[in-house]
């Protein structure tokens, strides 16, 4: 089989668009995600699983807190895409313009998504370039009618220079990628979940 003939499959798996808040010491953040999947079958004990690359600021907050919001976006927060996934939390406050309230976990939820889920990480698996977090949805709910948008969606909504930003960070973060995907440490998670 070869790789061009996987590509088309694979880009079906992405999940609605979301940004996922963290907070960690009165630090917050805010990174766009588009690797998220519902991890539970039974109603009353919702989980996801979440992956964050390890060279993002959130990766840090996410490890020391233990907790993490998603916020489904929506057609009209994809001004969001260019504040939260071209701009990095290492150079500045991406949320200090974004109107949110705290939630349950302390973390950011968006006033203006489509909906969020807070949830605290019970469990996670090294990667190597990024981690697969496990966590159990703590609150959620929906805003109105909206539906959050879908990066396929929103690649086609975006200006033609976003997809260009994208294409070329993305370009530098695969190469970082393939270099460590292969170091994966397979000890036990020793993280706890806050309460």
């Amino acid at each position: 089989m070869k790789h061009g003939d996987i590509a088309p499959i694979m880009g079906r798996l992405w999940s609605p668009l979301a940004a996922v808040t963290s907070q960690w010491q009165g630090k917050v953040n805010a990174q766009i995600a588009v690797a998220i999947v519902a991890a539970s079958i039974v109603p009353n004990r919702p989980r996801v699983l979440v992956q964050i690359y390890k060279g993002n600021y959130s990766h840090g907050l996410i490890l020391k807190s233990s907790v993490l919001a998603l916020n489904f976006l929506s057609e009209g927060q994809l001004q969001l895409i260019h504040d939260f996934g071209l701009v990095s939390g290492f150079d500045r406050d991406k949320l200090s313009t974004v109107d949110y309230a705290a939630g349950v976990t302390g973390c950011p939820v968006l006033r203006e998504s489509a909906g969020f889920l807070e949830c605290r990480v019970i469990n996670a698996m090294d990667g190597g370039d990024m981690t697969c977090f496990l966590a159990d949805v703590v609150d959620g709910g929906t805003s109105g009618d909206q539906t959050p948008v879908t990066w396929r969606d929103a690649r086609r909504l975006i200006p033609p220079d976003w997809n260009q930003a994208w294409e070329k960070k993305i370009g530098a973060e695969i190469e970082i990628s393939r270099q460590r995907m292969g170091s994966i440490d397979y000890s036990a998670w020793e993280g706890q979940p806050t309460e």
